[in-house]
């Protein structure tokens, strides 16, 4: 297997290392902002070329030196025996103290997430290649037929609930075996997507609905990508008018600053926003009462979002100048001032139909 290949010339390199007298060093890609990128080509947001040297001698190498093959001699050990862990288990079976110290391997699992990581960024491979999963997130439905690791699950029969989206959607673990559907939506919140399940919005819009629960895990984003490149559907994203709703959308369009090294398998360009946005308060005469006044973090986000390269386009900027100038935000539920399913009855359907997107 190429990825328990890779993780045994980490070793044998180490080997080398001490055996040649040389100080034992692994090379890790730099990811802070000084080495990411916005790739005008692609429109994703992309890891540069610089690499960091973690080494044994050296008092603030060591540590991260030492998680770093413990993590990386676990995966292959987890590798080999053919199983799959969590990322919390793979903490709690590498965490103890160091012999007769009062050291510990890990103190927390902040500690050993971002390893996982840079071994992800070193080697080129997946967390789930590592034979690594983090909790669920997510759920989806839709006239979708998969190939669940042998089971065949039908999206359009799983109730209320919906199918949970697991951590590896990867080809040979999720097999898509029918789709009918003429693009996806996905929505910010859990309760929102509830709602829209309710009314059987999915099968009046023939569409895919989806939702990441928030700020969409890993394994949702990875779907995303899979649906719009495998079977070019249209990417629609539904979120709050606030300067987090809009940076949750372009994590799914452009990727994250954190996981830059992954933005090609996670990042989808041609995704488009659906709204909720401040212009839609006049549109759509949704009463003010229901707005609420940004406070000042919320300014300073959206100051930010503004000087972002992937906010640029005019639209967006005024978007958030508006949001500054009218100086509120407004809940995805605020919609439900209109009636309980003025969201799936008339806001979505005018949206969809007179295309009325930001880029």
């Amino acid at each position: 297997m190429e990825t328990e290949k890779k993780l045994k010339e980490i070793g044998l390199k180490i080997l080398d290392d001490i055996k040649n007298g040389r100080n034992p060093s692994i090379e890790i890609p730099v990811r802070t902002l000084s080495n990411i990128y916005f790739d005008e080509k692609f429109r994703l947001i992309k890891l540069g070329d610089k690499i960091a040297k973690r080494t044994y001698l050296n008092t603030a190498h060591s540590r991260k030196f030492m998680q770093t093959l413990l993590i990386a001699a676990e995966a292959k050990k987890i590798i080999e025996q053919n199983v799959t862990i969590s990322i919390r288990d793979l903490y709690y079976a590498l965490k103890h103290t160091i012999g007769d110290t009062k050291e510990n391997t890990f103190e927390e699992q902040n500690e050993s997430d971002p390893i996982i990581e840079d071994i992800e960024a070193a080697l080129n491979v997946l967390r789930e290649q590592l034979h690594l999963t983090a909790d669920r997130k997510g759920y989806l439905a839709g006239n979708v037929l998969i190939n669940d690791s042998g089971d065949i699950i039908d999206c359009s029969k799983m109730g209320s609930s919906g199918w949970a989206i697991p951590s590896n959607v990867e080809p040979e673990v999720i097999k898509f075996m029918e789709i009918n559907a003429d693009f996806v939506l996905v929505v910010e919140k859990d309760a929102v997507w509830q709602r829209l399940n309710e009314d059987k919005f999915w099968k009046k819009q023939n569409c895919i609905l989806m939702t990441g629960k928030g700020q969409p895990a890993r394994g949702a984003r990875r779907l995303i990508n899979r649906l719009h490149r495998e079977f070019n559907l249209p990417i629609y994203v539904l979120a709050d008018a606030d300067p987090w709703g809009y940076y949750m959308y372009s994590v799914i369009k452009q990727g994250s600053i954190n996981l830059s090294f992954l933005s090609d398998r996670l990042g989808t360009p041609d995704a488009k926003y659906i709204g909720l946005t401040t212009s839609d308060i006049n549109k759509f005469d949704i009463s003010k009462n229901v707005t609420i006044k940004l406070d000042e973090n919320d300014k300073k986000r959206v100051k930010e979002i503004l000087n972002y390269v992937w906010f640029k386009p005019k639209p967006w900027q005024m978007e958030l100048k508006n949001m500054l100038k009218t100086e509120c935000k407004l809940e995805l539920e605020a919609l439900s001032s209109k009636g309980i399913k003025f969201i799936s009855d008339v806001y979505l359907p005018q949206k969809i139909a007179n295309k009325e997107f930001l880029p």
